[in-house]
């Protein structure tokens, strides 16, 4: 409250020239009015930063979804449920942070920039080193440089890894998301199963105070455990053949790019590829609650080591809620030889950047002996989609790629 009794006249001046959105200091004596409303007696103001633009109007804020994204800072100050995803997601990092922590696990860095991209098939970002004079990438993932640190001795290590794909925008994907890498040395997928389900149904828990969610429309149950289907089982069951009957797999990929539902030409994918374009197609659909879709067409999976009594399956899992992939693990390939050899099998060559070359330092890392391991990596992005309702990826990147806005 301002009055000319109690605040010096340049402070009263002050006071009758401010506009919403002006940041002042102000010092004075709490206490309350006759209806009892929470009240500053202002004995001096000082203006401390002038708002030259307006905020946006004070019951709506600001809804325009471009607008909001382009003037994050806006959205964040006139938006309180904008705020809230932000904090939430500092509360889901937390707790994984906490959980990994009581499990033994080591937070450590590798480089973003690296002289030879991998661990995923995707095009990379690229740059050059004047110094050095070399190309580098912005990494597309942090497995191989977190794999290392295992030969070295790290036993269980983690990394929250900002990786960048030179690809498409989606309401699902961002060339620049946040992936938490994690690997546990003679662990196996089935460890990397048990502790999905502590990092997810307890960073539920601890944000939302239940596992039991509402996204859109859809409620969701994530109590502990969950169901864990193998991948040929559920392709069978919604496709309506085995996987393994390649004349009709492709039959049907031809007849759904053909009709424009499948992007995917099957004459020019391998085997896998196209299995795994059907399933993409009609398994996904159905995977609302948590489930692991387990044991992977080997082909799909070069860093993956084999299943002993069918060398055609990769011991690895994917994670699914809510129709989307949240994580994947594996029960990791530790035998430098058959690295090489899945290596080999899959480069395309120069002039496919997805997968260009032979990362051999890493496969010379594996001849000091990696031991056995596990690993798992979770979409950060993803599950604070799913944590906080949120249908868009841009809802919970801070500053999300926007393209330049046209200068009139």
């Amino acid at each position: 409250a301002l009055s000319k009794k109690t605040v010096a006249e340049p402070g009263f001046k002050v006071g009758k020239l401010l506009d919403l959105g002006d940041i002042v200091g102000a010092d004075g004596v709490l206490g309350r009015t006759k209806t009892g409303e929470l009240t500053l007696w202002c004995t001096s103001l000082t203006l401390l930063s002038k708002a030259l633009r307006p905020p946006p109007e004070k019951y709506h804020g600001l809804t325009d979804v471009e607008a909001r994204y382009r003037r994050r800072y806006v959205d964040l100050f006139s938006n309180p449920a904008a705020r809230d995803v932000f904090i939430a997601r500092a509360r889901i990092i937390a707790h994984i942070r906490q959980v990994l922590h009581d499990h033994g696990y080591l937070e450590v860095e590798t480089p973003v920039l690296q002289p030879q991209y991998g661990g995923a098939a995707a095009r990379p970002f690229t740059t050059h080193h004047n110094t050095l004079d070399m190309p580098l990438y912005l990494r597309i993932s942090p497995e191989l440089y977190l794999k290392r640190c295992l030969v070295g001795g790290l036993e269980r290590v983690y990394e929250f890894a900002r990786c960048f794909r030179n690809e498409g925008i989606s309401p699902r994907h961002n060339p620049e998301f946040t992936m938490l890498e994690l690997y546990q040395a003679y662990g196996d997928y089935h460890d990397m199963m048990d502790l999905t389900e502590q990092l997810i149904a307890g960073a539920a828990q601890a944000v939302r105070g239940t596992t039991r969610l509402r996204w859109g429309d859809t409620e969701l149950d994530l109590t502990t455990p969950w169901p864990r289907r193998r991948y040929a089982d559920l392709f069978a069951l919604h496709v309506g053949f085995p996987l393994t009957d390649t004349a009709k797999v492709r039959a049907r990929a031809r007849e759904l790019h053909a009709a424009r539902v499948l992007t995917l030409d099957e004459s020019k994918a391998d085997d896998a590829v196209v299995v795994n374009a059907l399933f993409e197609h009609f398994v996904e659909p159905h995977l609302v609650n948590p489930t692991f879709v387990l044991d992977y067409p080997a082909p799909l999976c070069p860093l993956t080591r084999r299943d002993p009594a069918d060398p055609a399956v990769a011991l690895r899992f994917e994670v699914f809620i809510n129709r989307m992939e949240l994580g994947n693990a594996y029960t990791e390939l530790n035998d430098p030889a058959v690295q090489r050899d899945t290596f080999s099998q899959q480069l395309r060559g120069e002039g496919d950047e997805t997968m260009a070359v032979m990362d051999t330092d890493f496969v010379e890392a594996l001849e000091y002996a990696m031991p056995p391991a596990g690993g798992l990596g979770i979409g950060i992005d993803r599950l604070v989609m799913l944590l906080t309702d949120s249908t868009s990826i841009r809802d919970v990147l801070l500053f999300p790629l926007q393209r330049p806005q046209a200068r009139g």
